[in-house]
């Protein structure tokens, strides 16, 4: 199995090395890096992964892989695309270490940089999903020059943008997430968050999608184990000390490769607005693209999603402008894409409304999961006892004439 070791930690009185999983697809002088996000596995990416290289079947080389594509820029004229996904650490395959500390997206970021490496690639197309997004913005800021481009799909800011719009729906599901123990408890809460109600109700032939993604979802999760708690809370503590600095937000717009932020309008997990915010910040460079789905709107709408991919290899390939691709007109394509571009908008802050930001978001970050699952709890048992009561209110019964 294809692993690449880019990291130690101390584990007792021993050393431990970090071992990533991942998985190659394609062949071609174009690369493309795909970041996952929270709790998900390299093969989220299967339906961009057939898109960009025609086939879902790996193509690993492990040995000797690195100085076989030692030459490779990422950015080459000849045909084909070669892919490269993994499992971050703390899930998958890839190794599960016990301390939050161990977990940030700077740290993970780095673990990207070095995968790239260990395949000998000197530039990619990044594109990252979610937490896989916030991770590939770090990339970007880290190594600008190792990218070709960058694609942000369902992304937000970190920190508190990571807290979803709370409504009895969004407490539900936290609720439910937190208390799932086994795939089949678990596929029910994600099918939720991942997809519109529209998509999932939809009819295919004698059942709706929904009950066929139910069973992927348990096989799939089945076959990968639960994530571990130490994986998951390590990862969540990753978004919500995630931050990108004024300096680091002039980095990106200022590399010269383009940006693409990809979101679903009906994502209630990465709110649309942080992701059109973060679009405005990094303006020329970066342009729009919202389309209707929800937090996965990589699966929903993968035609869509591939279009604007390659839209933005393409046009990284012809050497367009940031301005010229950011300053297209606003317009609605026939698959229901909206592309725009915004005037530049940004807030400054003094340095001690950041330091008491910071200092906010680390003591939120003590209480988050305890306090999504006690609101829960109470809106659960508030639902309950209502149940309750309308059981127990009597019914009138009209008197029956003789």
């Amino acid at each position: 199995m294809p692993y690449c070791e880019v990291d130690r930690y101390q584990s007792g009185d021993k050393w431990e090395g970090v071992r990533l999983f991942y998985r190659r697809y394609g062949r071609g002088a174009t690369k493309v890096l795909l970041v996952v996000g929270l709790a998900g596995t390299h093969d989220s990416w299967g339906l961009q992964i057939k898109g960009l290289t025609g086939s879902v079947e790996p193509t690993d080389e492990e040995a000797g892989a690195g100085a076989a594509a030692a030459d490779d820029d990422g950015e080459g004229e000849g045909p084909g695309i070669e892919v490269c996904a993994f499992d971050n650490r703390g899930v998958g395959r890839s190794s599960i270490l016990p301390h939050k500390s161990s977990y940030s997206t700077a740290i993970m970021a780095r673990d990207a940089l070095a995968v790239m490496d260990h395949l000998g690639w000197k530039k990619a197309h990044v594109f990252g999903h979610s937490m896989g997004a916030m991770i590939s913005c770090k990339l970007a800021a880290i190594a600008p020059h190792r990218l070709c481009s960058l694609g942000l799909l369902n992304v937000t800011g970190g920190g508190l943008e990571c807290l979803p719009k709370v409504d009895g729906q969004m407490l539900s599901l936290a609720f439910r997430f937190l208390r799932a123990k086994t795939p089949e408890e678990r596929a029910h809460v994600d099918l939720e968050t991942h997809y519109t109600k529209e998509y999932l109700d939809e009819k295919l032939e004698s059942c709706t999608r929904r009950a066929i993604l139910y069973k992927e979802y348990v096989k799939n999760i089945s076959a990968s184990g639960m994530q571990s708690s130490c994986g998951f809370e390590g990862q969540v503590n990753a978004c919500w000390t995630h931050k990108l600095t004024t300096k680091e937000l002039d980095t990106i717009r200022g590399a010269g490769f383009l940006v693409s932020v990809i979101h679903g309008r009906s994502d209630i997990i990465a709110q649309l607005c942080h992701a059109k915010r973060l679009a405005d910040r990094l303006l020329p460079a970066a342009r729009m693209v919202d389309l209707q789905g929800a937090h996965l709107v990589s699966h929903e709408r993968p035609e869509e999603v591939n279009n604007a991919m390659m839209d933005l290899i393409k046009a990284t390939k012809s050497a367009m402008k940031p301005h010229e691709w950011s300053s297209q007109p606003e317009n609605t394509s026939e698959a229901g894409a909206l592309i725009s571009a915004r005037p530049v908008t940004l807030t400054i802050r003094k340095d001690e409304a950041g330091n008491a930001a910071v200092a906010v978001y680390n003591f939120l970050a003590k209480f988050q999961l305890s306090f999504l699952y006690l609101i829960g709890l109470i809106v659960m048992g508030f639902e309950h006892m209502r149940n309750i009561v309308r059981v127990m209110k009597p019914v009138r019964v009209a008197a029956i004439e003789s």
